[in-house]
This record gives C-alpha cells, sequence and structure tokens, in this order.
C-alpha cells in the first residue's frame, strides 16, 4: 500500500488499514507508527492527527475487529429464517464471506491475546457474546436452553477449531459438507430450497453427481437447562 499526496495526512480508516495488513501479516510487534507511515508514505506526525498514541490505535484495530466480526454474526443469526436449518444456513454466510466475518482478521486477533490479557479479555468478551446470540437463535425455534446452548457451542467453536487450524478446503469440498452440518447442529437436514438459496448467495453451482440433500426428519429433542 503506496499513497502519496502532497500535504494529505491521510485518513483514520487509511491508518487503520495499513495497521490491520501489518496485524496480518506479521503480528502486532509489526504494528509500529514509523512503520506504518513507511508503509503509507506519510509523515510519522500524521499519525497524530487521528491517534494519540500507538496504544490508542491498538484499541481503534480492536474495536474495528469486534464491530465488523461479532456484528457479522449477530446481523446473520437474526436474518428472518422459516426454519432453524434455515437460520443455521444464515449462519453459515458468515463463514464464507470475509464481508460478514474476516476469518483472517479474526486469527490474527486470536494470536495477538495470546501476548495480551486485555486483547485475551476483549476476545473471551466477544466469544461469549456470539455463543449468546446464536444460542438465542437457536431458540426461537422452540429449541430448550440447555439444548440451544450446547448446539451453539458446537456451531460456534466447529468455527473457531477451523480458523485456529488454518483449515483450507476448496469451496466444493466446503459446501459439500454444509447439509450434513446444518442436519448435525440444528437437528433437522436442510431443505434442497433451502441449500439451492444458500448456494445461489455464494455462487456455488453444486456438480451433478452432487448427492441430494438429506430427507428432513424431525429429531425428539431432549429438554435441558
Amino acid at each position: 500500500m503506496t499513497v502519496s499526496r502532497t500535504g494529505w495526512r491521510g485518513s483514520q480508516d487509511v491508518w487503520l488499514d495499513a495497521a490491520q495488513a501489518s496485524l496480518l501479516e506479521s503480528g502486532v510487534d509489526a504494528v509500529r507508527i514509523q512503520q506504518l507511515a513507511r508503509r503509507l508514505n506519510l509523515s510519522r506526525t500524521s499519525f497524530y492527527w487521528f491517534f494519540t498514541d500507538r496504544a490508542h490505535m491498538l484499541d481503534a484495530l480492536l474495536e474495528r475487529w469486534r464491530i465488523r466480526n461479532s456484528g457479522g454474526i449477530v446481523a446473520r443469526t437474526t436474518a428472518y429464517a422459516e426454519t432453524v436449518a434455515e437460520a443455521v444456513l444464515n449462519l453459515f454466510d458468515c463463514w464464507l464471506d470475509p464481508a460478514l466475518f474476516d476469518s483472517q482478521f479474526e486469527f490474527a486477533v486470536r494470536s495477538w491475546a495470546l501476548q495480551s490479557a486485555d486483547v485475551a479479555a476483549a476476545v473471551g468478551a466477544a466469544d461469549n457474546m456470539r455463543l449468546a446470540a446464536i444460542a438465542a437463535m437457536l431458540r426461537r425455534f422452540d429449541i430448550a436452553p440447555g439444548t440451544a446452548d450446547v448446539r451453539a457451542r458446537a456451531i460456534y467453536l466447529t468455527q473457531i477449531g477451523y480458523i485456529s487450524a488454518r483449515t483450507t478446503e476448496d469451496q466444493a469440498e466446503r459446501m459439500g459438507r454444509i447439509a450434513d452440518y446444518v442436519d448435525v447442529f440444528s437437528g433437522i437436514a436442510p431443505t434442497g430450497m433451502e441449500l439451492a438459496r444458500f448456494y445461489a448467495r455464494h455462487r456455488f453451482q453444486p456438480p451433478d453427481s452432487a448427492p441430494a440433500a438429506p430427507r428432513r426428519v424431525r429429531r425428539r429433542t431432549v429438554r435441558s437447562g
């Protein structure tokens, strides 16, 4: 990223974009004012038009992560759905659309948390808020609170495991597992139409040989909690 304009100081978002890029590339120790100034081809003093110091910038970067990633999850848990399977598919949009949930940013912040108790506390608070949102989504479909909590953890912690392990799958491989994931997490298999809408949102065309969606079976929910 190289920006050069006479008399231009950048903007807060420009500096945060550079900070985020450095965090993703090299970790929080690389997020330094002088390095960012060089990256942007701006003077070091320009930084202070937008931030009081490096700590202020890091706080703003953490807030950006919180708004973008936690905000995306909460938004999808409250999206309209006629069935719990459709609601889970709405949430799965986050795992496939970086505009809703940036997995690389998530990994970088979780790595940063290993070096900072304050960041670790922020990550823990975000985890709790996201889990509560997913559980609330499941409870809308008459899933008992205890069961909703367990299923929310299964959904969310599976994805965090994907991120932490840096698991990679091509689109066809990931999409081929979606119906079974929904079945396991919600207790109801998605219909062919629900899957078709999900695939269309992500511009995925299943191969002709792809197996049909699992037959929907409503399982008896064990009430707990």
